[in-house]
Formats: structure tokens, C-alpha cells, sequence
């Protein structure tokens, strides 16, 4: 009597295919590498240009102050709207428990000079005790 083999079970390849997986991943590295540069500044301004304009590394920290006036007058602190009004007294409330009074201002190249100064003067009614103004470096050729 002869006993009958399945040579079936050899041909099978137990290896994992990790070549789509690293694909994948590599391009969703690549969109959160372009994204999350995007994430820090939540109000889009057109930032004026200097020639003598320093880095503020501080600017990118989550915990930051940052207002923003934009070309049409309004305000922001953070990513929220706020009033002149109000300006003052929210910014106190952010710097309650910080040893520095550090404020940070992104105001657009072509918004109201007045406005500026209207959000210049709430900041400095808040007791802050450092205004950095944020602006982009000029290239030169």
C-alpha cells in the first residue's frame, strides 16, 4: 500500500508583503509633514516684510499668546474672535499663571494702522510686559 503526499502545503508563502504598507505610510509622513506647519498659525495674514526682522522662537510654542489683526479690522486671540473690548481682559486671563508677559502681534500688511494700535493699547491694557510684533524676513538678492 502506498501513502499519498500532499505537496500542496509547500507552494503556500507565509510572508507578509510589507511594501504597500510603508507606501502608505510614507505618504501620510509627507501630508502631515506640509499640514502641520500650516496648524500653528490659525488666522491667515499677510505678515509685512523686514529687512532687520529677528526669529522669535517663542512665537511657535502651543501655549503662546498670539493676536492677529486682519486687513478688515477684525481681531483674534488664538483662532478666536474677539472684540477690543474684550481683548484686554481675555489676554489678563491667558497670562494669569505665566512668569513672562510675553504677547505676541501678527497684524496683516495692509490692515488699518488704527486698528493695529486699537489692539496695541488692549494688549498693553492686560499689563503685558513684552510685545512681539511678527513679521517675515525680506529676501535679498
Amino acid at each position: 500500500m502506498a501513502m499519498a503526499k500532499r505537496e500542496e502545503g509547500k507552494k503556500v508563502n507565509s510572508n507578509i508583503n510589507v511594501t504597500p504598507m510603508v507606501d502608505v505610510m510614507l505618504v501620510l509622513l509627507i501630508i502631515f509633514m506640509v499640514i502641520t506647519p500650516m496648524l500653528n498659525n490659525k488666522v491667515n495674514v499677510d505678515l509685512p516684510k523686514a529687512d532687520a526682522a529677528i526669529v522669535m522662537e517663542n512665537a511657535n510654542k502651543e501655549d503662546a499668546v498670539v493676536v492677529a489683526v486682519t486687513r478688515d479690522g477684525r481681531t483674534f486671540l488664538g483662532g478666536d474672535q474677539v472684540t477690543l473690548d474684550d481683548l484686554g481682559s481675555k489676554i489678563a486671563a491667558k497670562l494669569e499663571g505665566k512668569t513672562d508677559k510675553e504677547v505676541y502681534m501678527r497684524a496683516d500688511s495692509r490692515a488699518n494702522y488704527g486698528k493695529v494700535m486699537d489692539a496695541v493699547d488692549g494688549i498693553r491694557a492686560a499689563g503685558v510686559s513684552q510685545l512681539g510684533l511678527l513679521t517675515e524676513k525680506r529676501e535679498t538678492k
